[in-house]
């Protein structure tokens, strides 16, 4: 059976940061991304897809995001191509179509699963496969019975296949809002939802809004110690969509309170067939490979964690969880961050194991 000093489970900005910070310590990490390109989730996002944050605050530690002007937004393909040649140039054994499906504790070390029946065993493992695996779909009154089409915003891609329908886009956040705006182009959409828009500026007094954040600390500071439940997100704004809600584009309304077949009945009580609902509720941690590892997962499938950190398991540590630190920990501005973090206390661990 391989051993190896450290398993990174995932492929994507999370992985390859973490990568990057355990070399930094001595380590030598082997990450394991199930897809068949070390970028994460990225290749699978919407096509319009942008960062909300400048490619100045873009980066991976050591690798500046390249191209032209440092205050443009990258679109989703220059992310694929930026973390794609990231992992080219990290000196760590990433192994591409090679998923884990399980991590049990061997008395000396974690044994590591590979969905093709083959096993490693390894002294520490970074859990890094973020959450686009895992998207959360809401009880709704009713949906189970919809006779039309049921998406969530992880199975969106662009407005084509939509144009004409009728659609209700159910969240408030960043990609629901953004979605709902694209599909209003090409067909008639209500964005619905329980808690109201909360748009941000995108740019404060000509500068981005991520320049505050980095200036005053906020960016960084340790929040996730402080609370525990990520509060209301904000949506990042030009005042384009600010714009499109105000002029119906999508129109905005309280979450619908039942379904019948096709037909949502709304609050008011008016009913209305709907060809689609796109659920852009968001997503949870992917970890169902440490299902079996007792201590690592709070009943819901949440890890149990501090500062990245198992407190079942200190050889187990998470990297990438949104809200796991400070506002910027599942992004790729912060994550390089919690990754330093992580990788000292693993190093430390093992010298000391």
């Amino acid at each position: 059976m391989e051993h190896v000093d450290v398993a990174v489970i995932g492929g994507g900005q999370s992985g390859l940061a973490a990568a990057h910070a355990l070399l930094r310590h001595g380590l030598r990490p082997v990450v394991l991304e199930a897809s068949e390109q070390a970028a994460g989730s990225w290749p699978r996002y919407y096509d319009s897809l942008t960062l909300f944050s400048p490619a100045r605050y873009s980066s991976l530690p050591g690798v500046p995001f390249p191209g032209g002007d440092p205050d443009r937004y990258p679109h989703r393909d220059e992310v694929v191509d930026y973390l794609t040649a990231y992992a080219a140039r990290l000196d760590a054994g990433i192994r591409t179509g090679c998923r884990a499906t399980g991590v049990r504790w061997g008395g000396g070390g974690f044994e590591v699963d590979l969905e093709d029946g083959s096993r490693l065993t390894a002294r520490a493992v970074v859990a890094a496969s973020g959450t686009f695996g895992h998207p959360h779909r809401p009880t709704l009154s009713g949906l189970e019975g919809f006779t039309g089409s049921v998406l969530h915003a992880a199975d969106y891609r662009n407005p084509t296949p939509f144009a004409g329908q009728r659609i209700v886009v159910v969240g408030a956040g960043n990609s629901a809002v953004q979605i709902a705006a694209e599909l209003a182009r090409v067909a008639r959409v209500t964005l619905a939802g329980r808690n109201p828009v909360r748009f941000a500026r995108q740019r404060i007094l000509g500068r981005d809004l991520h320049f505050w954040l980095t200036h005053t600390g906020l960016d960084t500071a340790p929040l996730g110690r402080l609370v525990r439940t990520p509060p209301t997100q904000l949506v990042i704004d030009d005042g384009r969509y600010h714009a499109a809600l105000a002029q119906g584009a999508p129109d905005r309304r309280e979450l619908f309170t039942g379904i019948d077949g096709a037909k949502v009945t709304w609050p008011d009580g008016a009913r209305e067939e709907v060809d689609t609902i796109l659920l852009a509720t968001g997503y949870r941690p992917d970890l169902p490979y440490l299902a079996d590892l007792d201590g690592a997962l709070d009943g819901s499938g949440r890890p149990r964690q501090r500062d990245g950190v198992s407190p079942a398991h200190p050889g187990l540590a998470f990297v990438g969880l949104e809200w796991q630190r400070s506002l910027s920990s599942n992004s790729l501005r912060g994550v390089g961050r919690d990754a330093a973090r992580v990788a000292r206390h693993l190093a430390a661990h093992l010298a000391h194991g």
